[in-house]
């Protein structure tokens, strides 16, 4: 999936990873994609509920590569 940023959460424990994907998520444009990439695995079901519980982002996919997770968010108002 094409991102327009990425943001690295690696290390961060939560609530760091939904709290700095909320930071840059404000910054972004209607329409553009956050890559989030990081390693706590709580971040799975975090940005989902985050997501799905908060208005102007959607949560387009989620993978996992060893003790990586990137996600993927969508702006989608402002």
């Amino acid at each position: 999936m094409n991102a327009d940023e990425t943001l690295d959460a690696t290390g961060l424990s939560c609530p760091m990873p939904v709290v700095k994907t909320k930071q840059a998520t404000d910054d972004l444009a209607v329409g553009d994609v956050l890559e989030v990439r990081a390693t706590d695995p709580g971040s799975v079901s975090d940005l989902a509920g985050w997501a799905d519980g908060t208005g102007g982002v959607e949560l387009l996919d989620q993978t996992e590569d060893g003790d990586v997770y990137t996600h993927y968010v969508r702006r989608t108002d402002r």
